[in-house]
């Protein structure tokens, strides 16, 4: 049942001070992991959004809540970084945009973040989602004894990297092989979970999805992720060189940065709802605040240099993971694991063809259970 606003029930690692602390002085990055849920009556999300937390959307003052999309009648998410009670909703956290910092300050700043964050990570229950790239690889770094889990298709490149990379840091991986079978069972069960059904948001999480699930059946009810590296370090091609690049509207690195920043609530809000529907809670310790803090502080030639990017968090990893695996580059997961390709492919097996407007969400519609012909729109 959606439980009202009283008392104090959060999700993350924050306590009540800590958070009426946050609220007094309008620190955003007060040390936590992140925090959804309700402190003294008033409900609250942290101001990057990393637990999912909804509200009835026909109400400013709502009289209940939820962690999940199946417990109120019309649910929409409270922002991050907005408090609501019974005066309506209002935004009381922004993400801080400081000066940069000199080189030196700033490497040594994100290096301590990052190894205190991944080395804090409680191994208790914990299996690691591991592609092979420097993400995944630092937190794995952070948990030694911790099994390494990849998802794909038979000869996938994110299975690839993630083979060479466990061995190179003489780790045990488990390989999770996908098959059409797995994609057709899990994609109802993964949009009903996280109210997304596009391609590209199903595509990024179905390989979490999987993941997450074998990880569960293997007895593991926590599954650590590399999210936010992307995002706060510079790893999208659109951040190289922004002013020439349509798809941000900043025309510096550092702007462009910001902006896939902004992205992460929706993110994560995706991600989380599909790990917790999968039998694991996700662990992100490279979106603790003191991660979130010094990347921030970043100049704009410590996330991208000649082409290269996420220069800071590579660096950072120098002491922690192989050189060739933290200097490979990634592919995003969608295609890295091939799951773009083969839900390419089954739209097509069953009548969804390329020259039809959406063919892919046509055909993950049917699979839900809506009414589509493969005719429609050819």
């Amino acid at each position: 049942m959606p439980r009202r606003p009283t008392g104090t029930d959060l999700d993350g690692d924050a306590g009540a001070a800590l958070i009426r602390g946050a609220l007094a002085d309008g620190d955003p990055l007060p040390g936590t992991d992140g925090f959804a849920g309700v402190v003294d009556g008033t409900l609250v999300r942290d101001v990057l959004g990393r637990w999912p937390l909804f509200v009835d959307a026909d109400t400013d003052a709502p009289d209940c809540w939820s962690r999940s999309l199946d417990r109120l009648e019309d649910p929409r998410p409270l922002p991050a970084g907005f408090a609501a009670d019974n005066q309506g909703q209002r935004r009381v956290w922004s993400l801080p945009d400081p000066e940069p910092t000199a080189d030196a300050s700033a490497l040594a700043a994100v290096a301590d973040a990052v190894e205190t964050s991944v080395r804090a990570v409680d191994p208790d229950g914990l299996a690691v989602a591991f592609s092979g790239g420097v993400d995944s690889a630092v937190v794995a770094a952070g948990v030694p004894e911790t099994p390494l889990y990849v998802a794909g298709f038979e000869g996938a490149h994110d299975v690839a990297a993630a083979r060479d990379a466990a061995a190179a840091m003489d780790r045990e991986l488990r390989e999770v092989t996908l098959s059409h079978a797995d994609l057709e069972r899990a994609v109802p069960e993964l949009v009903a979970a996280t109210g997304r059904r596009n391609p590209m948001d199903v595509a990024i999480a179905l390989p979490l999805y999987l993941v997450g699930e074998r990880a569960a059946a293997d007895g593991h009810h926590r599954l650590a992720i590399g999210q936010g590296a992307d995002e706060l370090f510079g790893g999208y091609a659109k951040v190289v060189d922004p002013a020439d690049d349509p798809r941000v509207d900043a025309d510096t690195v550092r702007g462009a940065r910001r902006e896939t920043v902004a992205t992460l609530p929706d993110q994560l809000e995706r991600d989380v709802l599909a790990l917790r529907a999968a039998g694991v809670e996700p662990v992100a310790p490279l979106l603790h605040d003191r991660v979130v803090r010094a990347a921030l502080a970043l100049p704009g030639h410590l996330l991208v240099a000649d082409g290269e990017r996420k220069v800071a968090l590579r660096a950072a990893a120098a002491d922690m993971v192989p050189q060739h695996v933290r200097s490979a580059e990634k592919k995003a997961v969608q295609y890295g694991t091939y799951v773009s390709r083969e839900l390419d492919r089954l739209a097509r097996q069953a009548g969804f063809k390329r020259r039809m407007d959406d063919h892919v969400g046509r055909y993950l519609a049917d699979l839900c259970g809506e009414t589509h012909s493969p005719n429609d729109g050819s």
